[in-house]
């Protein structure tokens, strides 16, 4: 049997995520993941690709929002939601409506990152499209990449870890849905599926960047698992490891445990 065998949250894009026993599902992806998002001084993200330092800023869920945490800075607050003013950010090709969250959290990030930057919020009336080519039916999403929802089974990061001469942990991938009871890589050819009661469809399988090779302990780079990966999860140039997901407006909750079942299988996909 299939189960959901954990669920992810990245509150802020870029920083270390959370692990959840259950999670609210939205449109645009799970409750708090990826409404917060810092830019750099013309309103563009930021990313580990380029301030890996980034992986080691904690945070935590509280009851009233937010508590993010690095090393030798007193905590930060950030309540849910945000009053300041309104901007527009860039996330890769898109633009999408965001909200400035206060000075006193943008002068925080900056002294902890070393670099100049300011934290926003993405409101509900913010609306940023998932690629048209890929969605089932006007889907949308928060600051992740491009897709609410990224899927991997634990049977894939195992096969992978059989060729690597030393292990990677899950969340070098940062997966929002982690399922087992699978075959390796048995999630690329999933299209439309059920966790607990909440239908899904993956849409498109994950192409990989070097985020994956950034120890999200320590910050510390090398070359794989891209290396390793390369040489046999390759294809059109691009190294793909996991499943993009949207959601289908079923259900409204997962939690670990769930099970999951397949109900259609995209048959144009072969598994590398």
């Amino acid at each position: 049997m299939l189960t959901l065998s954990a669920i992810y949250i990245y509150p802020v894009k870029g920083l270390a995520g959370i692990s959840l026993s259950s999670s609210l599902v939205e449109e645009r992806g799970l409750q708090y993941d990826r409404r917060w998002m810092l830019v750099d001084d013309s309103d563009t993200f930021l990313t580990q690709r380029k301030f890996a330092q980034m992986a080691l800023l904690k945070v935590k869920l509280t009851d009233e929002g937010l508590l993010v945490q690095a090393r030798g800075k007193t905590d930060l607050p950030i309540p849910f939601g945000a009053t300041g003013d309104k901007l527009r950010v860039t996330v890769w090709d898109d633009t999408c409506e965001a909200i400035a969250v206060s000075k006193a959290s943008d002068q925080w990030f900056s002294e902890a990152l070393g670099i100049s930057c300011r934290l926003v919020y993405m409101p509900d009336y913010s609306v940023r499209p998932v690629d048209s080519r890929y969605a089932v039916a006007h889907n949308y999403v928060s600051f992740a990449d491009a897709y609410p929802f990224l899927l991997i089974s634990e049977e894939s990061l195992a096969d992978l870890n059989t060729r690597l001469e030393e292990a990677v942990p899950m969340n070098r991938f940062r997966p929002t849905l982690v399922v087992k009871g699978a075959t390796p890589f048995a999630e690329d050819t999933w299209y439309q599926f059920r966790i607990g009661e909440c239908l899904f469809y993956g849409v498109k399988p994950c192409a990989r960047c070097v985020v994956t090779t950034i120890d999200q302990e320590t910050a510390g780079k090398g070359k794989e698992p891209l290396k390793t990966l390369a040489s046999y999860r390759q294809r059109e140039h691009k190294i793909l490891f996991g499943q993009n997901v949207v959601f289908g407006r079923e259900g409204s909750q997962i939690k670990v445990g769930d099970e999951v079942v397949i109900e259609q299988l995209n048959e144009k996909v072969v598994v590398l």
